[in-house]
């Protein structure tokens, strides 16, 4: 560590016995009424921020406050791919029953639901098959299954979490399929966390009641995505597009979704038509937009692709106002700044802590609440600790976890980030980690229902870019499970879709006219086209980014910032 860092970790080592011995008498730092979570949340969390946000300008969803960001990215010219096939004959380059847009978990799971059905499959993915957020995921899945646990009361604590927003339809099937997908992933030969008994290990997540977060290490996302992946395979029913990305819906003369315009990335953007009888869009959320310029743990493709397609389609999208900030993005090394410290680390222990070795929050608070409190922390008392970059972090004193559960805990429980931090020198046993929230999970996204469907014939959602099972805020662990348990309604119900409605109507673009006339009407600027793809990172502003990586200040609400 910097010598600049290791004044403040010679505070968090002065404070931490006394910490010690309090968590060993089972006294925890106070948690925060419904009011103050209120309270807090509108005055430091970004989804509050006044500027942050406009109104969208067309379809189902004028009206409805997004991020300036997204909304610039849904209100865009289609791409000249798209444009140049507008009006014309479209002939099918492939065909299937059953066409998944995306490779991750949720486009897996409906890949292998829909196969299973007896449908013909083929997976556009814009990377690779299985680059995705899935991937990523360190943490684990929630299910409830152990004895003094229910899905009623997984129920009731994401209903918690979501601060009662959500759709309570989706998270009873969420809960109630919870313990057949986590069977259905052992089957798999996912391997768990468990005890030598081989009982699951089970653990808690921020706003839990129980402890049912089950895990694979912390590399859990990694594991899972390796054994769908190979059921996936096993299909012979299951063809996969790499490199290819989906750009429009095509719809036919009646509004049914027939199929999809996609571009080949590794071939000069080559356009194909592809003919389906059933879509399933599974393309994941929006965290390469970098949202007020914070950072992200997202992977390279999430651009909100198929929140672009849905848009133009008219589609109902819900939440989208509100953004999952994980409060526990790396601060430091710069250079790995927005990735992920798993919440595991707080399920198992470790505070936040302030520069003077203070904790100010209680470490299991929700996700946003914990924002709100490290935004609060750094900006309205000033009691960040500043990184030799110039950017700004509070601790999350990682080494108690060893103290609290035995020598060998920390290396046993996170060999990713063990190793990785090894790597440049830091031991994670010894010395505490800067951590500052990072732009993590897009809350909100396209109207589905219980099975996947939406509000367009013929298609259907799954995952991150659906929006109602979190509500405002999602809880950890239950983006791995609604992957898969929606990812598999959606799969199964395109297939009984195709089954039942054979070919569509000839393929076309005739839904894009409204859109295309608001663009021409609001006088947006034919240079802004969407969906992004890639996104580009100039060197200059990547830069300016290194010399202030967390982008502006995240001001508190009113205030002027400071």
């Amino acid at each position: 560590m910097p010598d600049a860092l290791r004044e403040s970790i010679r505070q968090v080592e002065k404070t931490r016995d006394a910490r010690l011995a309090r968590l060993r008498r089972g006294e925890t730092f106070p948690s925060l009424t419904l009011a103050d979570r209120k309270a807090w949340l509108e005055e430091f969390h970004p989804d509050f921020s006044p500027d942050g946000k406009r109104k969208l300008r067309a379809g189902a969803s004028k009206g409805q406050e997004v991020p300036v960001e997204l909304a610039n990215c849904l209100e865009s010219w289609p791409r000249k791919s798209v444009l140049d096939r507008v009006g014309a004959p479209l002939e099918a380059d492939y065909a299937a029953d059953v066409v998944i847009l995306g490779g991750g978990g949720a486009g897996t799971a409906a890949a292998i639901a829909a196969a299973e059905a007896g449908a013909s499959v083929l997976m556009l993915t814009k990377l690779r098959h299985g680059d995705s957020n899935t991937v990523m995921a360190e943490g684990g899945i929630q299910v409830a299954d152990q004895e003094c646990d229910s899905p009623v009361q997984h129920y009731l604590d994401i209903l918690g979490g979501g601060h009662f927003s959500n759709n309570p339809a989706l998270v009873e099937v969420l809960v109630r399929e919870g313990p057949r997908v986590l069977r259905w992933l052992e089957e798999l030969g996912m391997l768990f966390d468990k005890y030598p008994t081989g009982r699951m290990i089970v653990r808690h997540g921020g706003g839990t009641s129980r402890k049912r977060l089950h895990a694979a290490g912390d590399v859990t996302g990694l594991e899972m995505m390796r054994v769908i992946r190979d059921k996936a395979e096993s299909y012979p029913g299951i063809r996969v597009l790499e490199f290819t990305a989906a750009v429009e819906l095509l719809t036919d003369e009646n509004g049914r979704t027939v199929g999809v315009l996609g571009e080949q990335l590794l071939k000069a953007s080559r356009s194909l038509v592809v003919k389906a009888k059933a879509v399933v869009m599974a393309t994941g959320g929006f965290g390469r937009l970098h949202l007020q310029g914070f950072p992200t743990s997202n992977h390279y493709g999430a651009t909100a692709d198929g929140l672009v397609m849905a848009y133009r389609a008219g589609l109902p999208l819900r939440d989208l106002q509100y953004c999952q900030y994980h409060p526990t993005g790396i601060a430091f090394p710069e250079e790995k700044a927005g990735l992920l410290l798993t919440e595991k680390f707080r399920g198992l222990g470790a505070p936040f802590l302030n520069r003077h070795g203070d904790e100010f929050v209680y470490s299991l608070e929700p996700r946003d609440v914990t924002t709100a409190a490290i935004i609060r922390e750094c900006v309205e008392f000033q009691n960040g600790v500043k990184t030799p970059g110039g950017g700004v972090g509070v601790w999350l004193d990682i080494p108690l976890i060893d103290l609290l559960h035995g020598r060998g805990t920390i290396e046993k429980e996170f060999p990713g980030r063990f190793q990785e931090f090894s790597r440049k020198g830091i031991d994670i046993r010894e010395v505490p980690l800067l951590a500052y929230p990072t732009l993590h999970y897009q809350n909100g996204g396209v109207v589905i229902d219980v099975d996947g469907r939406t509000d367009m014939p013929g298609l259907f959602a799954a995952g991150e870019v659906t929006g109602g099972v979190h509500g405002r805020n999602r809880l950890m662990g239950n983006a791995l499970l609604e992957i898969l348990v929606f990812g598999k309604k959606a799969g199964g119900a395109a297939a009984e879709m195709a089954r039942n409605n054979g070919w569509g109507g000839a393929p076309g673009l005739g839904h894009l006219e409204p859109f295309l006339e608001v663009l021409e009407s609001e006088g947006v600027s034919r240079s802004v086209t969407g969906p992004v793809l890639l996104p580009k990172y100039p060197l200059a502003e990547t830069k300016e980014k290194r010399k202030d990586p967390f982008g502006p200040t995240p001001r508190r609400r009113g205030s002027g910032g400071n």
